[in-house]
């Protein structure tokens, strides 16, 4: 137990370099151009586009580009597995503390297995335990919502940073 304990203090490393005042802005521009795009295309279309992990997506797709949970691929396959596997666990067992509990573990595993992984897409099992919705879920928002926000991503990471993305599809 007390070596247990003692890995609670860390390594001991350095914090991460501070991110440079354009970067800072650079991705605080990303981020509500890529959030006003998703919500005004869905208020014109009187749909729903806007999930809660979206919000976390743009911190990554912004603020650290060049992450592999950053990549188009992990960013729309993460959000449309997660989203699957928690409709399909809520449709199949009911809205039960455990089955919800079994969709987010289910939910890693599949991102880990096929290599999407997106860290905000773990929440939408959550998101679908909360509010309940019908199969439609995974077109609107998730896979639509999702697009755009990659659509914004290319358009801006490749406008305003000197590297390319993405690194990978």
């Amino acid at each position: 137990m007390l070596v247990l304990l003692r890995k609670f203090r860390g390594d001991a490393l350095a914090l991460p370099p501070r991110a440079s005042l354009q970067q800072v802005a650079l991705a605080w521009l990303g981020g509500v151009l890529a959030i006003a795009c998703v919500a005004s295309a869905g208020d014109l279309l009187s749909l729903s586009l806007l999930l809660g992990s979206f919000g976390a997506s743009c911190v990554l797709v912004f603020g650290f580009a060049d992450l592999p949970f950053s990549q188009p691929r992990n960013v729309i396959g993460g959000h449309l597995l997660s989203s699957l596997v928690g409709l399909a666990f809520l449709h199949a067992f009911g809205p039960q503390w455990w089955v919800l509990a079994l969709a987010v573990g289910s939910a890693i595993a599949l991102m880990m297995l096929t290599r999407t992984v997106h860290p905000p897409a773990g929440s939408n099992p959550v998101i679908i335990f909360l509010a309940q919705p019908g199969w439609g879920f995974l077109l609107f928002p998730t896979l639509v919502g999702a697009l755009l926000l990659v659509l914004v991503a290319l358009f801006f990471n490749n406008a305003t940073r000197s590297g390319r993305y993405p690194k990978y599809w």
